[in-house]
């Protein structure tokens, strides 16, 4: 995950969230785990991944061969 994070700021100056990374990832099938942390709360609002830093997370993804 680190490794993500640090590619997409330096190619894309972007700093992006586990959150968002979890998101894209998901979004590809390629979950990890099941969270634990799950809120209790049925009122929870989850930010979503804004539509650039999702591109920027795919070709990370890509460049990592994980997609």
């Amino acid at each position: 995950m680190e490794k993500l994070k640090k590619y997409v700021l330096d190619k894309y100056g972007l700093k992006v969230s586990s959150l968002y990374i979890a998101q894209v990832k998901r979004k590809y099938g390629l979950i990890e785990r099941e969270n634990y942390n799950i809120s209790k709360n049925e009122n929870q609002r989850v930010p979503n991944c804004p539509e650039e830093k999702e591109k920027a997370i795919e070709n990370a993804l890509e460049y990592f061969g994980m997609i």
